[in-house]
């Protein structure tokens, strides 16, 4: 049924609801006007994400080769990870960013043509920064075999 929202008469006259984060005071990036914000690239095999958030953390606009039109074995092609790049700068020029910070995670062939991709729609790129989690020293080996 989900949680029902309360709206109280505050002593000033104004509404004020209580309930979910969405109807607070604070409701993100959703209204304001952006200038500076990161750029999330996941490519893995099959598909490359386009994420974007502000300073904060907070996603505002999303991307991927899926959500462009593509399926199946299309979806981790260079070229349509640069479409989803195109259309996440779409995006990004309507809420008016205009420097941002790419975080790459991944080892999928989209990568690299997503990063040329938002570089090429004029955006000031600060830093380009790979967070791909790599392993140190691995797990535990095996016990030796007595036979």
């Amino acid at each position: 049924m989900g949680k029902k929202r309360i709206i109280k008469k505050a002593a000033e006259g104004a509404e004020r609801s209580t309930g979910s984060a969405a109807t607070s005071g604070d409701t993100g990036a959703a209204g304001k006007r952006l200038t500076r914000g990161v750029v999330h690239i996941l490519a893995t095999y099959n598909n490359t994400l386009l994420t974007v958030a502000d300073e904060r953390g907070n996603v505002v606009a999303r991307s991927s080769a899926g959500a462009v039109g593509y399926s199946g074995t299309r979806k981790a092609t260079p070229f349509v990870a640069a479409r989803a790049a195109d259309s996440l700068a779409e995006k990004m020029r309507r809420l008016g960013l205009q420097e941002i910070a790419i975080r790459v995670k991944g080892v999928g062939s989209g990568r690299d043509a997503a990063i040329r991709a938002l570089a090429n729609q004029g955006f000031a790129i600060s830093v380009v920064k790979d967070v791909t989690p790599v392993p140190h020293n691995g797990p535990r080996p095996r016990k030796v075999r007595r036979v």
